[in-house]
């Protein structure tokens, strides 16, 4: 015990004391929200995978998916690396920045209204946006508290509240710069933990061939036919394995939280170095996490009626196959990781509802001073409320995020990507992606139709296809409208050129 509480204490002296470094970057809403958009390669790379990454994949999704697909479970993993980091990166990092920076837009729902000349969208994108991010944080603090419960032996609300204080803490403190430093520090400790966890779980079970062979001889109820499902290719459950894949790594590239990290990006050259990294990053951590869920059903057992809690699995192999010491590892890697996911939620939910909704709503009261102010107070809003829903009984961590994943990159990533790539995009576009996005995951969670995570993936693959084929319908913008905004992707230069007389004149 006494070593596990040793390295609490240190990582949140640690957090605090960078929070408090960083208070000189939130002067200005600019620097609050952006880090004055000069933020290099290896903090933009580890901000954007720790974000991705938090209690929710490690103990939540990866012990569902683990327990129901086997190895097969490390696709996902896979997935997010090559789709969620570097097919992102590649495809969203440099045009983001780039728009972003020349509409000066601080937010995803200010791009939309400028880029689509609606200034409704930043309005109906804002509060889109505070709605669905606030489950997901929920999901995080359940994920998280569990596993301190499972270690410590206190009660689950006290440990919702306390890591709910500190997160605030630290993020009204320093704002975006705080977070982002705290991430470089958080991803390098997640690393070196899921490394460990998941040798701790092998040597659990006698190493990886032994462990492979237990998990062979065990029938999944998804494919009873099938021998050794759990340890086959593609598992029992293909088609429900590439709806997650679709869910949690197509999902990225419409999350205003992931995509923020675009805005902050200091150079051309940043953009390069932090592909490698954050893709580099994801292999490991998603990777890891998935393949060491895979061996869940050699650690935890059903309960008499058969019922499984799939948010029990990880703690309860941990418990089993870990050290004191190494248990302490897994606190800091699964705090690590939540605490900058919750970070980057709190910063862009606040910062978008008092940029997007109450400053054009109350212009006279948001002056530069008092908008830092307000941000600030609703990061602390932000928080509880997230506390409340995850104090709230029967909610599953899978449930909470694919609902909020589904619903905010449903509305949010044809608009985005369309919007930065193709000129004929049109608003009406943007609000039919809006319709679309909570209307598949809100008629889903009332009336369900599928797995809440098939119901995200189609409400996320939907949206590439809702904004062209509306798009072709509705009327278009005007044509100074777009290439004004199209102009950013091309500079301007001015040469010097040496004055010569026409042939044949004379002086």
């Amino acid at each position: 015990m006494f070593e596990k509480l040793l390295m609490m204490g240190i990582f949140f002296a640690v957090t605090v004391g960078i929070g408090v470094y960083c208070r000189k970057h939130t002067y200005n809403v600019g620097n609050f929200v952006l880090g004055g958009r000069s933020v290099g390669p290896w903090v933009t790379a580890f901000a954007y995978g720790t974000s991705y990454f938090s209690s929710v994949v490690f103990i939540g999704y990866a012990g569902q998916f683990g327990w129901n697909f086997g190895v097969a479970a490390a696709w996902i993993g896979i997935g997010n690396a090559f789709i969620g980091s570097l097919m992102a990166w590649l495809i969203l990092g440099r045009r983001t920045r780039v728009m972003t920076k020349y509409f000066e837009s601080a937010t995803m729902p200010d791009f939309f209204a400028k880029r689509f000349d609606c200034p409704a969208l930043k309005a109906a994108a804002a509060v889109i946006i505070f709605v669905f991010l606030v489950p997901y944080s929920a999901s995080v603090y359940k994920g998280l508290s569990g596993l301190f419960s499972m270690a410590f032996g206190i009660s689950f609300v006290w440990c919702v509240v306390g890591i709910a204080v500190l997160t605030a803490l630290y993020v009204v403190v320093g704002g975006y710069m705080a977070a982002a430093l705290n991430d470089l520090v958080q991803g390098i400790i997640m690393i070196a933990g899921i490394l460990l966890v998941i040798a701790g779980v092998l040597n659990g079970r006698g190493g990886f061939l032994p462990a492979i062979e237990q998990l062979s001889h065990i029938e999944s109820p998804l494919a009873p036919s099938l021998d050794g499902a759990l340890v086959s290719f593609f598992g029992p459950d293909p088609v429900g394995l590439l709806g997650v894949v679709l869910l949690t790594s197509l999902g990225t590239w419409g999350l205003p939280q992931m995509i923020h990290k675009f805005y902050t990006i200091r150079d051309e050259r940043s953009i390069h170095t932090g592909t490698i990294i954050s893709t580099a990053f994801a292999l490991v951590i998603a990777g890891g996490s998935y393949f060491m869920g895979a061996f869940g059903r050699l650690y935890y057992s059903p309960a008499a009626n058969g019922q499984v809690v799939f948010d029990d699995i990880v703690p309860t192999m941990l418990a089993a196959s870990l050290s004191d010491l190494l248990i302490g590892v897994v606190l800091i890697l699964v705090l690590s990781a939540s605490m900058s996911t919750l970070s980057s939620l709190v910063i862009t939910s606040s910062s978008t509802i008092t940029l997007d909704v109450l400053r054009p709503l109350f212009p006279r009261i948001f002056t530069t001073g008092r908008q830092v102010v307000i941000i600030k107070a609703l990061c602390a809003a932000f928080v509880a409320l997230s506390v409340i829903i995850a104090l709230s009984p029967n909610n599953l961590i899978t449930t909470l995020m694919s609902l909020s994943w589904g619903a905010l990159a449903g509305s949010f990533l044809g608009p985005f990507v369309y919007g930065l790539y193709w000129k004929k995009t049109t608003a009406l576009s943007v609000w039919a992606s809006f319709l679309w996005g909570i209307g598949v995951t809100g008629y889903n969670f009332l009336f369900p139709f599928a797995a809440p995570t098939m119901a995200g993936a189609i409400a996320i693959v939907g949206s590439l296809a809702v904004v062209p084929l509306v798009s072709l319908i509705t009327p278009a913008l005007s044509r100074e409208r777009i290439e004004d905004a199209f102009a950013c992707y091309d500079q301007r230069v001015t040469a010097r050129s040496r004055f010569v007389l026409p042939e044949g004149e004379e002086d």
